[in-house]
Order: structure tokens, then sequence, then C-alpha cells
């Protein structure tokens, strides 16, 4: 079953279309959305939920948090972990500024 993945931006909104469960790094990485800088991209923790790199902000259509970094940051309204959440239905979500990581491209 698709389930549909709106990435939030400045230059405008970005439609994934994805199959249900599958991890949301993974989805956005694949489609051009990366949570990543151009540092973090290739020092990062390989989707562990080790690094804290490939945080997302979810807007909409939130996965109840399992992992003990995103429970704490879904708590305390930080960006959650991206390699953590499962798509398991619509999501809205957005990248945060990663100014301390490096600038986006």
């Amino acid at each position: 079953m698709s389930v549909t993945v709106t990435v939030l931006g400045d230059d405008g909104d970005t439609l994934v279309e994805t199959t249900r469960g599958r991890v949301l790094r993974d989805v956005l990485r694949e489609n051009d959305c990366s949570p990543y800088t151009r540092l973090t991209a290739r020092a990062n923790c390989g989707g562990r939920g080790l690094c804290a790199t490939c945080g997302v902000r979810v807007r909409e259509g939130s996965a109840p948090p399992t992992h003990w970094h995103d429970r704490l940051a879904d708590w305390a309204g930080y960006p959650r972990l991206s390699c953590q959440l499962t798509v398991d239905d619509d999501l809205v979500v957005e990248i945060p500024d990663k100014r301390v990581w490096g600038g986006r491209e």
C-alpha cells in the first residue's frame, strides 16, 4: 500500500510516494531530500540512531516514537530521528536548518 511523505521546503513542497513500513531516512535520501548536510552526509552513524544528524520535524501524521532518543525528542519538541521513524501513514515533515553541521545544499 502506498503512502505520501510531504517534505516542506523553502523552494516549495516535495511529495514522495513510498510503500508503508519504510524507514523515513531511506525514503528521504532516495528522493533527493536528504536530512543530512554536506558534512553529515559522510559522517553519520548509518541509521543506527546514535549521531542525531538526520533529525526532521514531523508536522503531521507522526508515528509514536520507539527509540529512546526519538521519545525524548518528541517529548521536548526537538527534531526526531528520521532513521528511527517508519512511514506507516501519510507524513508531513520539515528538515530543519542545521548550521552547526554545515549548510544544506
